[in-house]
Order: structure tokens, then sequence, then C-alpha cells
């Protein structure tokens, strides 16, 4: 295909990534340099930036109304310390982020402005999960797969998956009457579409982000096997990894940290990274076909010293809900709906001048999220993850085994999940919504606002 036209922060699909450390504080000035006679009619030239997982206040969380157009630069300050825990209890070195991401999030155009390349990794590092990887002495240091080698992290690779649009003449095509979701028939990763990646016969750590519009996926390892070890979900790493997983599904927004040991196979072998979930539409996924689609073909070659490990223990969590939850006293429900035409939550569209919920800070509440009529939500809640407690009465998935900032509502015939939302150190207003990006540019999302 001949180049499309795309956006992206400093001219790069995906954008910079960040790589930052616990502790050391980030001011980053964001620059709209967007065209606004762009003949290419994808996106609006109107930005706003959310860290999607980070801790931050809300003048920096990229709040949809605040907005900066063409000429118009903001600065965001990343605090890079750990969301303390609620009610006063000990350990929020535990809650530690990993792989975080950043986006547009203006107001009704976070779809379009998504889709044409706005997004990027932010990566975090700490004494645990270290910046210096395998090669760090410290004993704390997990040493898993990663190093630095000048401004390069090698054996550590952060994956965008996405699904695009292109017409007869290479340009990218998106369908902004599609409210139900927007779906590509091309799949690519790193902005390039199914490519191919040389590796050692060593260990190396992926970290698998959804950034489609509304793709589900469900990845497999064809000519590989399972997958060895699954660290870490969204922004957090397990207290133990999930040992030879078959398959992982990822809903729109969410993340999943993966370790492959390609020194089981020999020289020369090529393992296929596939999807093998179909869907139709934006509704939901549909079922699973034995034969997926090929995402990215991995080409082993080659032996090098490997010094990395995955530990037994990762993460632990100190502070869980069995501590939390005696101290919770509030309980409130949000209902993810089709009406009126378009998608409302408890029967009512996005209002910036309404608040949803006034919880107090530094405690934590039950929320249940319901979704009906056969449709499926991945709801995302800013300022801090959660705590799966149930799915439909039952046990969480092994993939909700750590707090989480995106859960999916919705698929695979579940109708109610219960979490176990919190509310550090920060008052304001923060937003929360369904990461279908149409559902929410059509006004699926709500806000809190913490109170003193």
């Amino acid at each position: 295909l001949p180049p499309s036209s795309v956006w992206g922060y400093n001219g790069m699909v995906p954008g910079p990534t960040f790589l930052g450390r616990s502790g050391t504080p980030v001011l980053v000035r964001f620059v709209n340099d967007l065209p606004t006679n762009d003949p290419v009619g994808i996106g609006e030239p109107i930005t706003v930036i959310h860290r999607h997982g980070g801790f931050q206040a809300p003048e920096d969380d990229g709040y949809p109304l605040d907005t900066f157009c063409t000429g118009q630069s903001r600065d965001y300050f990343y605090p890079q310390t750990p969301a303390p825990n609620v009610f006063g209890l000990p350990n929020p070195e535990q809650n530690e982020e990993s792989t975080m991401w950043y986006h547009d999030h203006a107001i009704d155009i976070t779809g379009p402005n998504v889709y044409r390349g706005l997004a990027g990794f932010f990566l975090n590092f700490d004494e645990v999960d270290s910046f210096l990887g395998e090669e760090d002495p410290n004993p704390r240091a997990l040493r898993l797969p990663g190093r630095m080698r000048g401004d390069v992290r090698e054996f550590d690779i952060p994956i965008v998956i996405q699904d695009k649009q292109f017409d007869q003449d290479g340009r990218l095509v998106f369908d902004t009457f599609d409210h139900n979701g927007f779906l590509g028939d091309k799949f690519v990763l790193n902005g390039k579409i199914q490519p191919f990646l040389r590796v050692k016969r060593r260990k190396y750590r992926f970290r698998f982000l959804n950034g489609s519009n509304a793709r589900f996926y469900q990845l497999f390892l064809r000519n590989g096997g399972p997958f060895d070890f699954v660290i870490a979900a969204d922004d957090h790493l397990f207290p133990r990894p999930l040992l030879n997983q078959k398959s992982i599904i990822l809903g729109p927004a969410e993340r999943a940290e993966v370790v492959i040991d390609f020194s089981r196979f020999p020289s020369n072998t090529e393992v296929i990274l596939e999807n093998r979930l179909e869907q139709d539409d934006g509704r939901k996924p549909d079922s699973l076909v034995s034969t997926g689609t090929p995402l990215l073909k991995f080409i082993v070659n080659g032996d090098v010293a490997d010094p990395s490990r995955v530990p037994d223990t990762l993460r632990p969590i100190l502070i869980g809900p069995a501590q939390i939850l005696p101290f919770v006293t509030v309980k409130r429900t949000f209902d993810f709906e089709r009406s009126d035409g378009a998608w409302q939550i408890n029967g009512e569209f996005f209002d910036e001048n309404r608040i949803n919920a006034k919880p107090k800070v530094n405690t934590a509440e039950i929320w249940t999220i319901k979704s009906g009529g056969g449709w499926t939500h991945p709801v995302h809640i800013h300022l801090s993850s959660f705590f799966v407690l149930s799915r439909n009465g039952s046990s969480p998935l092994p993939l909700e085994r750590a707090r989480k900032d995106t859960i999916d509502v919705g698929a695979f015939f579940t109708q109610e999940v219960k979490i176990l939302a919190m509310f550090p150190r920060y008052t304001g207003s923060y937003v929360f919504h369904c990461h279908n990006i149409e559902h929410e540019d059509m006004r699926m999302m709500a806000q809190f606002e913490n109170q003193p």
C-alpha cells in the first residue's frame, strides 16, 4: 500500500515511548501542530491528552473538555508516585504502575483522533520492576527480560494492536457514522500491517495493548504452544505469573504482558501471533475459529546469553479486598445501556454539569457495572485502578488477579461485574466511560468528584 496520512506525537505512530521511573516526576509539554485544513477528513485538530492507567491530579488527567487547539500547548505533570492505599492502609509500593498508554481524549472526537494515530506507550519502572531489568544487581529487582543499550530498550517490546480500513488507493478510511463501534479489515502492529520480528533464542517481554476502537482480540501462538508466562494485565504486575496460558483476551484499551521463551524453538522456526476471535460489528465479539488471522511473525534465529528470569513471586498484594472491604460503606450501580438511539449510563448521556457520584477522597466503594441487550462495553475508570470482585456472582477471570483500570462488561455472557473502586489522594472531577470509543464519543460517559 502507498503511504497514508496520519497524525502522530512527534510525527510518530505510535508516539514516542516514555520510560518513566518511580519517584522522578515527569513534565510533558504537548504542542498542538495539527493542521486546520486537513484534506483526509478523519479527526479534528482539537486535543487533550489522557495518560491511561496513570495516577495524576485532575488537571493533568485529560478531562475531555480541557482541550487546546492548533497553535496552543498544554503542560502535563505526572508525579510518578504510586497511588496510596485507601483508608490510610499501608504498603503503597504494591500499587506501582507498569504499562500505561497515552492518547487523545477530546470530547466527541476521541475515536477518529486515536484512529488517526494519536496514541503511544508510557512505561513505568521502579526498584522491583526496574529500568535496568535483567542486568540490575539490586537484590530486590525481578530481573525480568529487558535492558538498555544506549537509548534503545532491548528484549522488552511494547506492541499496540489496531485494525484499520484503506480504500483502493491505500488511503486511510474511517466511518464517522458508525456509532456501534468502528471495525477495520487490516491489522496493524505498531503501525505496520502484519509485520515480522527476528528474535534470538532467549526470553522476551512483550507488552500487548489493544489500541483498536471497538475490536476484541483473543491471541494465540500458532506453532508456539501456550504463552510461557503472563505477568501483568493493564498497569499492574500479578502477584505470581500465570503459567502456560493458552490464549489471552484483550478488549479495547486493555493490556497484557507476556514472556515468551524462544529458546525452546530451533533456529529458523517461525511462530505466528494470531487472533482467533471473530467480530463482525461493534456489538460484541463472536466465536473462536480454529485458524485465526496472522498478526505478527516471529522468526527465531541465533543464540544469545540470557540473564533474565521470571520469578515465582512478582508483586505481592499485601492490601487487597480482604483488607479494604471491612471499611467500605457505599455501594453504587451503573447500567451501561443503549437508549434513545445511542449510548447512556443509568439512562443519561454525559453532561459536564452533572456529577454522577461524589465519593470521599481516600475511601473505596463497591460499584456494580451492568450491561444488557447483548452489547459489550469495556469500562475504563480514571484516577486509580480497581479490584475485580466478581463476574455474574462468580470469581474473576485469571487475568483479573491484580488491579485493573479497564473491565469488559457484557462480553462472554457477563452481564454484571462488581469492582472495588478506590479514590486516593486527589479531590476533583474524573470521568469513567465505555472504551469502545464510538460509544464514548456518543456520550457513554459519566463523572465522579472526589470530596474532601
